[in-house]
């Protein structure tokens, strides 16, 4: 794939978010596409959690044992005291 330039206006809160990154060494494109990579891979990470809990949410075999599992421990609560 070809380089591509991207151009941004930094507000006061990413110029020192920049300058912190910088800091630690690279040239600003190192550490933009550093910090585009880190994003990028926590926002899969967040999608594919949220698509393992759909499924387990329509799974009915592991809904029987969430609500098993639940009722369990509801009958190991203590009495509220008076």
């Amino acid at each position: 794939m070809a380089s591509r330039t991207v151009r941004a206006r930094l507000d006061a809160r990413s110029e020192a978010d920049l300058e912190l990154l910088l800091r630690a060494g690279g040239s600003e494109s190192e550490v933009v596409r550093a910090a585009l990579a880190e994003a990028a891979a926590r926002r899969r990470r967040r999608s594919s959690v949220r698509a393992e809990v759909a499924r387990l949410a329509a799974d009915p075999d592991d809904r029987r044992a969430r609500e098993a599992a639940l009722s369990d421990l509801d009958e190991l609560e203590a009495p509220w005291p008076s």
